[in-house]
């Protein structure tokens, strides 16, 4: 197992498993973390023994999001500022399956990224939550157009702006997860080795054809949602949003 910057990567055959790994922070996401999941990724992507990658967090949280003051920190550097899209736009053009087991809570990036793997695993204590209005900012990660094309507005509108918790069952009805299981990292693990025992070109054609349909509009998508996201970030609300979070109190939007 080699480690990056708290993202463990682990080689198994043909597989890699990239493990989400601060859990003293809740797994929360740092430009530096970004940068190894897009590292992890890329290769992955360039090693032909690899054929799937599965995504995993500790056994108590996913990841809780991005780590608000690593990003606040970073603000006046462009360059890494650029890391989450550049991850976003990794997973999502991803030739190989991609299989995610989430236990605990996957919030903002933690769900969105789901949405560009293959296959989900979870637990029925999971969690997931994209809570972007409730701090002053808009959906990211594609989400803007992927949950309404799989659930339709009402239900994307309660995800992406009321900003509502579902738990594994729920997130299961709902399509964002496949399987609702007690060992979501050794059942992911299973399938992953089932998928890379099969014909690895059909499986990447198959993956390939079954995205083809909105993947310029995706990618277009994703661009727009950062630009937005970014012009969101300097606003009063979000600035009010961020500050309750560190103080620890409600926001006051009046």
């Amino acid at each position: 197992m080699s480690q990056g910057t708290h993202v463990l990567q682990q080689r198994d055959e043909t597989l890699m498993l990239l493990k989400i790994n601060r859990p003293d922070k809740k797994n929360a996401l740092t430009l530096d973390m970004y940068q190894a999941l897009i590292d992890g990724l890329v290769g992955a992507e360039q090693d032909d023994s690899v054929r799937v990658v599965v995504i995993s967090g500790t056994t108590d949280c996913f990841t809780s999001g991005n780590d608000i003051l690593d990003f606040m920190a970073a603000a006046s550097q462009p360059d890494k500022g650029a890391l989450p899209l550049k991850f976003l736009q990794t997973i999502s053009t991803f030739s190989k399956p991609i299989i995610a087991a989430v236990e605990g809570a996957a919030v903002g990036i933690g769900t969105s990224m789901l949405l560009h793997c293959d296959l989900v695993f979870c637990s029925e204590t999971s969690r997931f939550q994209l809570p972007f209005a409730r701090l002053g900012l808009v959906p990211e990660g594609g989400t803007s157009l992927l949950l309404p094309q799989q659930l339709g507005h009402r239900l994307a509108f309660e995800l992406l702006v009321l900003g509502n918790a579902v738990d594994g069952r729920r997130a299961a009805e709902l399509g964002l997860v496949n399987y609702v299981v007690n060992e979501p990292l050794a059942e992911a693990l299973k399938t992953a080795r089932q998928l890379a025992s099969m014909p690895p070109q059909a499986v990447k054609q198959s993956k390939q054809m079954l995205k083809s349909h909105h993947q310029e509009l995706l990618q277009s998508v994703l661009i727009d949602e950062v630009e937005q996201l970014t012009e969101r970030l300097s606003s009063a609300e979000a600035k009010e949003a961020f500050t309750a979070f560190i103080e620890k109190r409600q926001p006051n939007f009046n």
